[in-house]
């Protein structure tokens, strides 16, 4: 997560929220990298899990990610947690809850729904603070 959080804070350069994520293989070896990208790109699905699941797939040369874990600082929203499943993602690990948008336990929980053909692992509330803390930072100056 320490990776992560510091991965997030170079969103702030470009004016995007600092969320930030590392996909990891089942060696723990980081093979994909994102933070935040929407106003850097003007790309509303460049968010930090897309970005980084995007990367590790890149890097593996496979659309399906078994065995990896993904590690974000903030709840995954709709979007990213649809892509967490679709990507195949085997943990989820992350930082600060979303209360107002967070699809793994606050508003929905697309990964865990019994409905769901993907199975995921979550992880939740890990360095809950210190990620809850760039967002905090973030939006205060806005």
């Amino acid at each position: 997560m320490q990776q992560a959080i510091a991965i997030a804070k170079s969103a702030f350069a470009t004016g995007d929220v600092p969320v930030g994520a590392i996909v990891i293989n089942k060696d723990g070896v980081v093979i994909g990298k994102g933070f935040n990208e929407r106003e850097a790109n003007n790309d509303p699905t460049a968010h930090a899990e897309v970005v980084a699941i995007r990367n590790a797939a890149a890097r593996l040369q496979n659309s399906r990610l078994d065995g990896c874990t993904l590690i974000v600082t903030l709840e995954p929203c709709a979007m990213c947690a649809g892509a967490i499943a679709q990507s195949r993602i085997s943990h989820l690990v992350f930082g600060a809850w979303d209360e107002k948008a967070g699809a793994v336990g606050s508003v929905w929980d697309v990964l865990r729904d019994p409905r769901s053909i993907f199975k995921v692992e979550v992880t939740s509330g890990v360095l809950e603070k210190e990620c809850a803390a760039l967002l905090k930072e973030f939006f205060s100056d806005k």
